[in-house]
């Protein structure tokens, strides 16, 4: 008997759109009132329905609205974009979304992700032109030397750096970068490329799952409770390392049964295909590492520190990053004394190698537009909010935990997820007499668990890299997943008692 073929990420994700079209017409529509901050004018707008109104930027506004957060998280820039308003959810008359929406959706999604799609394409080329300077074999046959018989400390350096990375400024969609280059260092360590997928994959998700000082999830969410960011911040830290390190343990078990037999690896019938995507087919044993690639490689890295800092202390975003990569290939050009009209080719090939993964971020992106434009989110998070009712702190948390999983699903941004949830979910902390950091915690958490399995999140883009089907994917996870799930019920509930 034919065994099936696991649908492709493009054809999950459209199918997921269709599910969520058809949830427009079965979830009623509602909306919270939102309420933003304008600098310029020192005002706050309040949004309901199609009305908009202006009041003073006042703490008495605030506490007038049941907005329980300090005037200053709006001043000084910390809340910068439009909260929900407790108690203000209001039924909507239907906006279903027909054949019309559905079709329209990857074609909106694709020009909403437009930063990180030129983003992933531009890296494109750069990994093209890399490439054909040949600075990658040398690079990749130097390393494969040096680290003969220590392979596993590229599993334990590329998981913590990542995590790291992710735990303090969101390291997420900028590891789309990662991909092309570390994958065939693992594979010239005879791993698998799950392998390298998992360290650079995990190693975010978990940073930014359990985050200690990330801006974009911990302290925006904090400051949407009203709370500080440094609440629970040594809790949080604790579960980083606990987390980290059983992740790690997780890949090193698995990539030491594969280097001892590649049969075992899960995509082991798929080996030659991904060698050959990552031209390990070629000989490299005898490539000299001249200068000249020495150079280039440390152009090629300078272009990540660069990034990083940008992106880390100067308020960078797509823009700057994609900036940085660009003018680096140009650099690296000149050096590789590529030839204009082979540099133009070149990159133009680079880039086209990475279109599909840039057509499932927008895809991914349409179904997001669709949720909104069919004013369901808000609905979903209404009725989430009040499951909770009547239950102890202990029981509480954890379905917190779970409650922001499932939301994830219907809100993948971390920040857009903490200005419309915390000020209506935070409250109900006060009620079952326990602080609300653990809400902040639920939702790191919960969103960071999921994330680890989300098709509306990075993970399909991530995986069409590699060329890895999802259904290998979930069969490698799932065991991590539960795991993890187990460990943060048991530490939430340690935390609350």
């Amino acid at each position: 008997m034919k065994k099936l073929k696991f649908p492709s990420a493009q054809t999950i994700l459209i199918l997921i759109a269709v599910f969520v079209a058809l949830l427009t017409w079965l979830v009623p529509s509602g909306k919270y009132d939102s309420l933003g901050y304008d600098d310029a004018n020192n005002t706050f707008r309040v949004k309901s329905l199609d009305k908009t109104k202006t009041l003073p930027a006042t703490q008495n506004v605030l506490d007038s609205l049941g907005v329980n957060i300090p005037i200053e998280k709006f001043t000084n820039g910390d809340i910068y974009k439009p909260i929900g308003i407790p108690n203000t959810y209001k039924e909507l008359p239907p906006n279903p979304q027909g054949l019309a929406d559905l079709a329209k959706s990857p074609v909106k999604g694709i020009v909403a992700a437009a930063d990180i799609i030129f983003l992933i394409l531009i890296i494109g080329g750069l990994i093209g032109i890399m490439n054909a300077t040949g600075a990658f074999d040398a690079g990749i046959s130097w390393m494969a030397k040096t680290l003969k018989g220590r392979e596993f400390i590229l599993i334990i350096l590329v998981t913590t750096l990542i995590a790291a990375g992710g735990t303090t400024f969101g390291l997420a969609e900028e590891t789309m970068a990662f991909y092309p280059i570390l994958i065939p260092v693992f594979l010239a360590a005879r791993y698998d490329a799950l392998t390298g997928l998992a360290c650079v994959f995990l190693g975010s998700a978990i940073g930014t799952m359990c985050s200690t000082i990330n801006p974009f999830s911990t302290i925006i969410a904090s400051d949407a409770a009203g709370i500080s960011w440094t609440s629970g911040l040594q809790n949080r830290l604790i579960m980083l390392i606990i987390c980290v390190a059983i992740t790690i343990s997780y890949i090193l078990r698995y990539a030491k049964k594969v280097k001892a037999d590649p049969s075992k690896s899960l995509i082991y019938s798929q080996k030659e295909e991904i060698e050959v995507l990552f031209g390990m087919k070629k000989e490299v044993q005898g490539v000299v590492f001249t200068n000249r690639l020495r150079f280039i490689i440390m152009v090629f890295s300078l272009c990540f520190v660069i990034m990083i800092i940008g992106v880390s202390f100067l308020d960078w975003w797509f823009v700057e990053m994609t900036t940085v990569f660009l003018i680096g290939a140009i650099i690296i050009g000149f050096i590789g004394r590529i030839k204009e009209s082979v540099f133009i080719e070149t990159f133009a090939r680079g880039a086209a190698d990475l279109l599909s993964v840039a057509f499932i971020v927008g895809i991914a992106r349409g179904i997001t537009i669709l949720m909104e434009d069919g004013l369901i989110s808000d609905t979903i998070l209404y009725h989430a909010s009040s499951i909770t009712e009547g239950m102890n702190k202990g029981v509480f948390a954890n379905a917190m935990l779970f409650i922001y999983s499932g939301l994830s699903f219907f809100m993948p941004s971390s920040s857009g997820m903490a200005v419309l949830t915390m000020p209506i979910m935070s409250p109900l902390a006060d009620t079952v007499n326990m602080g609300r950091e653990i809400i902040v915690d639920a939702y790191n958490y919960g969103m960071g668990l999921f994330f680890l399995i989300n098709p509306t999140g990075l993970i399909l883009a991530a995986l069409a890299i590699v060329n890895i089907g999802f259904d290998k994917w979930l069969k490698f996870i799932m065991p991590l997943v539960i795991v993890l799930t187990l460990v943060t019920m048991a530490w939430l509930t340690f935390l609350v008692y």
